[in-house]
């Protein structure tokens, strides 16, 4: 059995990858507070993102974002907030998923992508 943090980790790579290729700068990656935990916090010159990464085998029963339910939510829109007021930013805050599928555990290299824009707000 693969360690899912490991999973998750090579799943938020991909989604790294995929942010940088549209022209985003990767900020944070695990941003921790005593609210909760942010995958990845990157910017481009109008907007800053807060991104929750779920990533799944192709085969998996639920979709990755249905994970992320309005508990979640609380807890990435506090951890942001609690972001902004120690990296205060002109930019227009946005919060997104990213959905990660993989044929296998171990393929990601052939990873698909669905990027979900405005997944959730305040």
């Amino acid at each position: 059995m693969k360690n899912s943090k490991n999973i998750g980790y090579k799943g938020e790579d991909v989604v790294c990858r995929y942010l940088i290729k549209n022209d985003f700068l990767i900020c944070a990656r695990n941003y921790h507070s005593r609210y909760g935990e942010i995958d990845i916090v990157a910017e481009n010159e109008k907007i800053i993102i807060f991104v929750e990464v779920k990533t799944r085998s192709k085969n998996s029963i639920s979709s990755p974002g249905s994970f992320v339910d309005y508990r979640k939510q609380q807890k990435i829109i506090k951890t942001a907030n609690y972001y902004l007021m120690n990296n205060p930013t002109s930019l227009q805050p946005r919060f997104d998923v990213a959905e990660v599928f993989t044929e296998t555990p171990d393929d990601f290299k052939n990873a698909r992508i669905n990027y979900i824009e405005n997944a959730f707000g305040v």
